[in-house]
């Protein structure tokens, strides 16, 4: 049984098929995949990097640091790949109820287009950085699994845009930084262009699932969405990177966690996601605990 589409939310996605046709990219025909490094350029603004700042920062000399931003963003791209096939599951699976000659199941088709060449475009930059795919392991991928073949109303939709909008702020910050490589800057720039259409699905999406949602299962779903931003406040730089650069992935975690700086760029990254979900009482309840550990609120 398909679901009907109420007028709204066929508005809003035929603006976005629009947008989706006027402005799209190919990333193997906008990135030059083969232009060597630029010698001096970091991989990630330096004051963004998680050691900034901190002893371990200053003892490193400036190629390490360097090295060390490489991994950073190689980490922040593996779990984006991570988060996307996540997405592309959840909206393939939401898009058997629905009405495929209505726009907003053509747009859900479309957005999973845009993330598969993104998935393609992270991984192609991570193989060109030659570094390692850091993604997570263990108990998160168990969960990222379960979210992937369970997810549906709020707790879908929140847990992908908290990933989508940090990611986003730190690409668009990226994207302007002279001082980044311009592999990285372009990477940047096509993904923040392309998921600003998604954000804006994701958003209007989840407010409409909102109002349907009863209390039970708002509660449960503020459990995993808490979870979800954990994840992605602690797992964003994987610890495995410093082993780059002669660090103990502990120790540099412990120092990461540590530093005011980096503390202060996830408190950033995170602030316009974590104030559109705190307006629509998405954070608090079961997952209150989880959401101070994950180092993205201002509280």
């Amino acid at each position: 049984m398909t679901t009907v589409t109420p007028p709204d939310r066929d508005r809003t996605a035929t603006r976005l098929l629009r947008s989706s046709a006027e402005h799209s990219y190919d990333p193997e025909v906008e990135i030059d995949w083969d232009a060597p490094f630029v010698p001096g350029k970091f991989f990630v603004p330096p004051h963004r990097s998680s050691l900034y700042g901190t002893a371990l920062w200053d003892r490193m000399t400036e190629e390490q640091r360097i090295e060390l931003t490489k991994h950073e963003v190689a980490s922040i791209a593996g779990l984006g790949v991570w988060f996307e096939t996540i997405l592309m599951q959840l909206l393939i699976r939401d898009y058997f109820k629905q009405d495929p000659t209505a726009a907003h199941a053509q747009y859900a088709l479309t957005e999973i287009g845009d993330e598969c060449r993104h998935s393609v475009m992270f991984g192609r930059m991570i193989a060109r950085l030659g570094a390692p795919v850091y993604q997570p392991d263990g108990f998160n991928q168990w969960l990222g699994k379960w979210i992937a073949h369970t997810g549906s109303g709020p707790r879908m939709f929140a847990a992908i845009l908290i990933a989508e909008e940090i990611l986003d702020t730190l690409q668009r910050e990226a994207m302007a930084d002279e001082n980044v490589q311009p592999l990285v800057r372009m990477v940047s720039r096509i993904h923040v262009v392309e998921e600003a259409r998604h954000v804006r699905y994701a958003r209007e999406e989840l407010a409409r699932q909102i109002r349907l949602a009863g209390k039970g299962r708002l509660a449960f779903d503020k459990l995993v969405i808490g979870r979800a931003a954990y994840l992605t406040g602690t797992r964003l730089v994987d610890p495995r990177v410093y082993r780059a650069v002669g660090i103990e992935p502990e120790e540099g975690r412990r120092a990461a966690r540590a530093n005011p700086y980096f503390r202060e760029t996830m408190r950033w990254a995170g602030e316009r996601v974590v104030t559109y979900l705190d307006d629509l009482g998405l954070i608090g309840g079961p997952g209150a605990a989880l959401w101070r550990a994950s180092g993205l609120l201002a509280r």
